[in-house]
């Protein structure tokens, strides 16, 4: 009986400890991260951004329940140098590609019957996907890399991710038709989808999309894991079968498609997002979306006020062309209903997810972990320098409140004060010729000499 009542106690000692261990370990769990891109969508393109009439309801919802940054933008005008700077860290005064088309760099190839060239990552560019697959992560792009160029050793796979489905430009067959692919990569291995065949049009790249990625998510839910999902929409041309529910709105119908486009977009998240729940991974998630770069000259810009009344649009550094929309959602873990008016850009991205999940950030980058922020802890992320440029084309540069850009080749800087003239009306580079002298300085520290693009 004695041996008993000094077993018994011993028994109970080991469960509690046991199950503080297991508490210890659950608590430290590597948050799941899913991270959504749009092309092409305009500040204003959002319900939750101002836009009064495509219908985002579930987008929206992220936002009600997380972090809607409004002072936020991508790392380009436009594709390729956009997604280079949120994989790499880096701006584009340093990062490997830095326009669409390169002048010396890259392969040669064709665009729409013109020869032209485009760069690709290089394998020492180190990519998001490369430093969370070193702690552990399962990592998978869905969609659009477009860092690839003309060069086919330049995917995904090659560059830090464990498994992609989508298209490459270095692989003219698996992009055409647009949003109804009739071949897709799965992995290396480009497959025929037999629903598009004959432009029969049977599934859309949204939803051919989405079913990739919650295949992804239910096959890795075990592991944490990273999904990078890259939408084609609402990118030109505006394929889409129906314009449901703008039918019969008094739009055009380029505004009709566009939103309906946009829509589509929104109807696949919700069902990404009923997955989670399904599988019991929404707690533990992480879940970011933005766009690329602001609404391209293509869209209804006016019409629908994609870009919230900005000034620019895609392919140009003023602000309708790189001012984003930006939405942080994490249960439990980022609190409900924010708005958040800090100065941000997609090379913070990285440092951002290093920091959430253990990884080491890489050397020489040129964003910040945001992450205080996140927590909802006070970070001044106003007073540092956020650069973007096309080589020998157009240079912006913001900091605090003041903006310089120039937009055409060897033109004087304009000048103007973010805080007072968000739309860029009044140009103050005359009254203010310090200010200008200042961010000039620190213009030409800010950026390396590209030998592929000078």
């Amino acid at each position: 009986m004695k041996k008993n009542k000094k077993y018994i106690p011993a028994v109970v000692g080991f469960s509690a400890m046991s199950l503080a261990v297991v508490a210890a370990q659950k608590a430290e769990t590597p948050p799941n991260i899913i991270f959504i891109l749009a092309d092409d969508m305009g500040y204003g393109d959002l319900s939750s951004y101002g836009n009064k009439v495509i219908q985002t309801p579930n987008i929206d919802k992220l936002a009600e329940e997380g972090i809607r940054f409004t002072q936020a933008y991508a790392g380009s005008a436009v594709s390729s140098p956009s997604r280079a700077a949120l994989l790499t860290g880096k701006h584009t005064g340093n990062t490997t590609i830095r326009d669409n088309f390169a002048k010396k760099g890259g392969l040669p190839g064709l665009k729409n019957g013109n020869p032209i060239r485009r760069m690709h990552l290089l394998p020492q560019d180190t990519t998001i996907a490369t430093i969370l697959s070193a702690v552990g992560y399962k990592t998978c792009i869905v969609n659009k890399w477009h860092l690839d160029g003309f060069n086919p050793g330049a995917g995904p796979l090659d560059r830090g991710f464990h498994e992609f489905y989508g298209w490459l430009v270095s692989y003219e067959t698996s992009n055409t038709p647009y949003y109804y692919p009739e071949t897709r990569f799965y992995n290396r291995e480009l497959k025929v989808i037999s629903e598009n065949e004959n432009n029969a049009r049977g599934i859309h790249g949204n939803d051919l999309s989405v079913n990739e990625s919650i295949d992804f998510i239910e096959r890795n839910k075990t592991h944490p894991f990273f999904l990078y999902l890259a939408f084609d929409s609402p990118h030109e041309p505006y394929f889409i079968n129906s314009v449901e529910p703008y039918a019969s709105m008094p739009l055009s119908d380029t505004a009709k498609l566009y939103a309906a486009l946009i829509t589509h977009t929104d109807k696949a998240i919700g069902m990404l997002i009923d997955s989670l729940y399904k599988n019991n991974l929404r707690e533990n998630m992480l879940i970011n979306f933005t766009s690329y770069n602001g609404g391209a000259a293509q869209a209804p810009l006016d019409e629908l006020n994609c870009n919230a009344g900005l000034r620019g649009r895609k392919a140009l550094l003023y602000e309708g062309g790189i001012k984003v929309p930006f939405i942080v959602n994490f249960p439990k873990k980022i609190k409900a209903n924010q708005t958040k008016e800090n100065l941000i850009y997609f090379p913070d991205v990285m440092p951002t997810l290093a920091e959430l999940t253990g990884s080491k950030t890489p050397i020489n980058i040129d964003g910040i972990s945001i992450l205080p922020l996140l927590k909802g802890e006070k970070m001044n992320t106003d007073n540092r320098i956020l650069y973007w440029e096309f080589p020998n084309q157009q240079v912006a540069i913001r900091k605090g409140k003041w903006k310089a850009v120039s937009v055409k080749k060897n033109a004087d800087l304009e000048l103007y004060d973010m805080e007072k003239d968000p739309f860029e009306k009044n140009n103050l580079a005359q009254q203010y010729p310090k200010i200008v002298d200042e961010l000039k300085s620190e213009i030409d520290k800010s950026r390396t000499v590209s030998l592929y693009y000078e």
